[in-house]
């Protein structure tokens, strides 16, 4: 049996098996989320809404079309966080600790899937960093589960204020955005009843930017005290990091500074709270502490530029990835200079690097065009709702104007495939549809065209 098993796995390539694990994991989550058990009432939940639960829990996104704290019972609530963990660790990782935990060897195979699904370069030291991943993500979700517990036990009983602990901690490290504050009566929804709180801001936001940088960079970080080193890749991803959550905090604050429905009522403090939150949180988290529906247009298309960026490779967060965007950013800067290199930190790229890159984004935007077109025939709402819903979910951001709850059911399927296709990537996607291709024995003679 044990054979067989291996020989169907090594016909396909680690993108096509990871691919087919989220897909199993979306599966198995949709039929325990349309268990009676599942829901408050006992009624089952339509299977569609119970899969379109699970894929955005699966892939980390946060995009509902039922009230997660008010519709689902404590083994339904108790299902998404599983499937968040899964999610954000990556399955692959998750069936790696139960082999470390059984002692069970860790195959070249399954190495060369753990090496797709953390991003590396590399099989060497990869099991090592995945024992540093699962016990650096467990110390952290943990720590933010007994600091939102403390805040929340003066709001609400204790043991309650420790489940919305650990959830919303596993919720918010994973970038998932799911939160249950919807079962609490006249409560607004997600944290904006504490945008005035220093507290919770300062624990989300760095749970949300921690879970954001990857766990590369994250174990880059931690071993620093005897490295005494960065990567280039850490180095790229922190410095983009805090640069566009500061553009983005100063866009946000000039832009909602006079609004009545957002920034407006606020004291200065909170002001500035509520747009750093705001700034770090709509790459890919999916929590606020202001409305989102109620900001002006031209924040609401900032945001949709915000997600479409997305978080940092190897971490729980979607988009193009942070890194990609900063490679087309040197590339910009490189030709507008007249140079023909890529340079960071004294550190040039490879060509290969832009180019994908470029191909990356490239079918990132041709989704997000062929999705807001596809949405735009089947649902009647404002042009820029339905690209902010399309965005948000192929970023995997979570972040909604308010369609997401009102979709049809072709609407609901559309926006699953987009955030499963967000979660895994395009080019991964296209990677594990594409035959596998040769090495080309031959090259074309070079030609021209002209540019600009």
């Amino acid at each position: 049996m044990a054979r067989k098993k291996k020989k169907f796995l090594i016909r396909f390539t680690p993108p096509q098996i990871l691919a087919l694990g989220i897909l199993t994991i979306i599966l198995i989550g949709s039929v325990l989320l349309s268990l009676p058990a599942a829901t408050v009432s006992g009624r089952p939940l339509a299977f569609l809404n119970a899969f379109f639960t699970a894929t955005s829990a699966a892939t980390v996104t946060g995009l509902t079309v039922v009230n997660t704290g008010a519709e689902f019972s404590l083994f339904g609530q108790l299902v998404i966080l599983a499937l968040v963990q899964v999610g954000g660790l990556g399955f692959m990782t998750m069936a790696t600790l139960i082999a470390l935990v059984l002692r069970k060897k860790i195959s070249l195979r399954e190495r060369l899937l753990l090496q797709e699904a953390m991003n590396q370069s590399s099989v060497e030291g990869i099991v090592r960093l995945i024992r540093k991943v699962l016990t650096y993500a467990l110390i952290i979700e943990l720590t933010g589960a007994v600091l939102f517990a403390i805040r929340w036990s003066f709001d609400m009983p204790l043991g309650k204020a420790i489940y919305f602990g650990v959830f919303h901690s596993i919720s918010i490290f994973n970038n998932a955005g799911f939160d249950l504050f919807g079962s609490i009566p006249d409560s607004k929804g997600s944290l904006m009843e504490y945008v005035h709180d220093p507290f919770i801001n300062l624990v989300a936001i760095a749970l949300i930017v921690l879970g954001g940088i990857g766990f590369i960079v994250m174990v880059d970080l931690l071993d620093y005290k005897e490295t005494r080193r960065l990567s280039l890749h850490s180095k790229v991803v922190l410095s983009a990091t805090g640069l566009l959550i500061l553009l983005g905090s100063i866009v946000i604050f000039i832009f909602e500074f006079t609004n009545p429905n957002t920034l407006q009522p606020l004291s200065f403090t909170s002001k500035l709270y509520a747009s750093f939150f705001q700034s770090a949180t709509t790459r890919s988290a999916g929590v606020n502490t202001i409305d989102i529906e109620s900001m002006r247009q031209a924040t609401q298309f900032f945001i949709i530029i915000l997600m479409f960026i997305g978080a940092a490779p190897g971490s729980a967060g979607g988009g193009i990835k942070i890194t990609t965007f900063a490679i087309l950013v040197g590339a910009v800067y490189a030709m507008s200079r007249g140079r023909e290199e890529i340079v960071f930190f004294r550190k040039r790229l490879a060509k290969d690097r832009l180019y994908k890159a470029t191909t990356l984004t490239l079918l990132a935007l041709f989704l997000i065009i062929i999705g807001t077109m596809a949405l735009s025939v089947l649902e009647r709402a404002p042009f820029l709702i339905i690209m902010f819903e399309i965005t948000s979910a192929f970023g995997t951001a979570g972040m909604s104007l308010g369609l997401t709850s009102e979709l049809s059911v072709p609407g609901k399927m559309l926006m699953a495939v987009l955030m499963f296709i967000g979660r895994l990537g395009p080019l991964t996607l296209a990677y594990a549809l594409t035959p596998k291709g040769g090495k080309e024995l031959y090259r074309y003679p070079e030609g021209k065209i002209t540019i600009g």
